[in-house]
């Protein structure tokens, strides 16, 4: 049986604070899963938000910011890790090397739509620009199901490749296959016994960030944010343990 850390959306730019993601790492160290997934929308993408309805042309010196705070919470995120492998190898001992998985989300995904509607920005912007490099990366809304759990930044209905509505229940009871998906602000737990009689498990988590988004308002942005250990994962079964925001800044915020 192995252990998974699920990393909800980062959603990374310019202005915002990233301490958070040096006490994941910390926690990472500490707690050494044997796989670590970033669900997708690592990246927020900001100066690509325009494509969605076409009002401003492509601006590189706002990309490159943009590419500049990911690389930078990347680099926040990595650091306790990299430094405690440097420390190990110093000693000569066993360094920790997790399985790294990147599923990629609709704000990375908005690099791709950029270059689809102007042609002209193929080759100057793309994936490939991201700080991606030590991760194992799926295209946007390809699962990667790893000791039989499902990944993939959020369901999408088969059939007009929208996400799936509803609660977690509910979208385990369509896919009727244990899941951990993003993409929705929300923290969401469910169990649901298919037809066969398996046992099948669905966390919905797409919030691991400090600060507030303007669009959803007073009310919109009380929602849980935090990072899920996986523990005993086997055969798509798994014990879901939910680390909040808040005991990451208490345990590891004073380091």
């Amino acid at each position: 049986m192995t252990k998974h850390l699920l990393i909800p959306d980062v959603q990374a730019k310019e202005g915002v604070s990233l301490e958070h993601l040096m006490w994941a790492g910390k926690f990472i160290v500490d707690k050494k899963p044997d796989v670590i997934i970033c669900i997708g929308d690592f990246a927020d993408m900001p100066s690509l938000s325009s494509y969605d309805k076409g009002k401003r042309s492509f601006e590189g010196r706002r990309y490159k910011k943009d590419i500049a705070a990911a690389k930078l919470a990347m680099d926040t995120l990595l650091g306790p890790l990299r430094e405690y492998n440097a420390h190990m190898k110093h000693l000569k001992q066993k360094q920790y090397k997790p399985r790294l998985v990147l599923t990629l989300g609709n704000h990375e995904e908005r690099i791709e739509r950029a270059s689809n509607l102007q042609p002209e920005l193929e080759g100057v912007i793309g994936y490939q620009d991201l700080p991606y490099g030590d991760w194992e990366v799926h295209d946007y809304l390809k699962p990667v199901v790893i000791d039989g759990v499902l990944y993939v930044h959020y369901l999408a209905n088969p059939m007009n490749g929208r996400p799936y509505g509803g609660t977690a229940l509910n979208q385990l009871g369509k896919v009727q296959h244990s899941f951990c998906v993003g993409h929705k602000q929300t923290l969401e737990h469910a169990t649901y016994f298919t037809p066969l009689g398996r046992q099948t498990t669905g966390v919905v988590a797409g919030a691991f960030y400090q600060h507030d988004e303007e669009y959803k308002g007073y009310q919109g942005n009380a929602h849980w944010r935090g990072i899920v250990m996986l523990h005993d994962v086997h055969e798509g079964n798994f014990d879901p343990m939910f680390v909040s925001m808040r005991y990451l800044r208490r345990r590891y915020g004073t380091l």
